[in-house]
């Protein structure tokens, strides 16, 4: 590999680690180094090519953590076995870039970082939302632009839509789905609907609870529902939000013609993934539908975009930041460390739901989230 994009801390550690990106924080660094490890840094923001990282791992490599936007499949994880590498990380939560079956057939365990972005990835849906709603972008884009002397400030200047007491749509109730949906009811009184392969009961008693306290309060209480279709809850829905996984069954879930079935002012958002949304047939719509909003974290194609999207003003759209706060990142990084120390140490596996535990100042002695555990037959803490 090529030395001057690579950095090596704790050249003396008896184990060795490949991390393909220079992550936030330092206490990471410290878990790595505290088992043990010499830790190779790649410092270079471009993206490292599959060669590359085979390049990096070497003859000699304990463990590795990698980057989403990585492809880690047999290629990598048979050079990180022929290494003698016992550990891999994802730094994410999802983990659409792993080939885990392969990681499995290799003897590799993967890990990834649950557990600490649901509130923030929930926080920037939020924020797309009422970017989208509220023509946040629009306006600003026409501020920086100089034109606001010249147009003056009429009633009807940017004109946007009001989301207290409309309707919530939420496709995937998972643990981001419930705390976006919990946000939004709770500080907009929103009604919601949300579409889940199994009914989420745990949602459902949390916004009975919260009428509860509405009843007391005397304010007029919520409804909640699970929807029996996709199609019922876009026709219903005045705001929709996508917090799917990203599998077979869910590429392209949203189509032209389940476009058409929303509200013609509606608000969409995706803080999921990106080709669970057909972008070509997004932009079709948006273009046709001036009205109708989007607020969109994840792309089709990252980092491209598909052709004509950048150019319209009825989209907000940012680069994948859902996760992008610093107690979040950092959170992720050291829970990435985690795995691969706790791994290479011979500690069992986590197996419980919070996993905050581990960034406090005396964390388990356990590998925190490791996906393919029971393959391994690894065991349990």
């Amino acid at each position: 590999m090529a030395r001057e994009s690579w950095k090596t801390i704790n050249p003396s550690g008896a184990k060795r680690v490949v991390v393909t990106k220079n992550l936030p924080g330092t206490r990471w660094l410290e878990i790595l180094c505290d088992a043990g490890c010499a830790v190779d840094v790649h410092q270079d923001a471009r993206e490292l090519t599959i060669a590359e990282i085979v390049a990096a791992i070497g003859e000699r490599c304990d463990g590795a953590i990698g980057y989403p936007t990585e492809s880690w499949g047999e290629e990598l994880f048979s050079a990180l076995k022929a290494a003698g590498g016992r550990a891999y990380s994802n730094f994410a939560v999802g983990y659409n870039n792993v080939d885990v079956k392969s990681a499995t057939r290799n003897g590799v365990p993967v890990g990834n970082t649950p557990g600490v972005l649901t509130e923030t990835t929930a926080e920037m849906a939020v924020a797309l939302t009422f970017a989208a709603a509220r023509r946040i972008s629009e306006a600003e884009r026409f501020l920086r632009a100089g034109r606001w002397p010249a147009a003056g400030y009429p009633p009807t200047l940017f004109l946007g839509e009001r989301l207290c007491r409309k309707t919530l749509g939420i496709v995937g109730a998972g643990r981001i789905g419930q705390a976006y949906a919990r946000m939004m009811v709770e500080g907009h009184k929103m009604d919601l609907i949300y579409y889940s392969l199994h009914r989420n009961e745990r949602l459902e008693n949390y916004i009975q609870r919260y009428n509860a306290f509405l009843q007391v309060e005397g304010v007029q209480s919520v409804t909640c529902r699970r929807a029996s279709t996709l199609e019922e809850l876009l026709e219903a829905s005045d705001v929709i939000s996508l917090h799917t996984v990203l599998d077979d069954s869910t590429r392209h879930l949203i189509t032209a013609e389940r476009l058409a079935r929303m509200k013609p002012n509606a608000v969409f958002v995706n803080v999921s993934r990106g080709p669970v949304v057909d972008e070509t047939a997004l932009v079709e719509h948006l273009r046709n539908h001036p009205d109708f909003r989007a607020g969109l974290d994840v792309f089709e194609n990252e980092p491209e975009l598909a052709q004509g999207l950048a150019e319209l003003e009825n989209v907000v759209l940012v680069p994948h930041l859902g996760s992008a706060s610093l107690w979040t990142r950092e959170g992720m990084a050291t829970l990435a460390a985690a795995n691969v120390a706790g791994i290479l140490m011979g500690y069992p596996v986590w197996n419980r739901p919070n996993v905050e535990a581990f960034l406090s100042a005396d964390p388990p002695k356990a590998a925190p989230s490791i996906l393919n555990a029971t393959e391994l037959s690894l065991p349990l803490y």
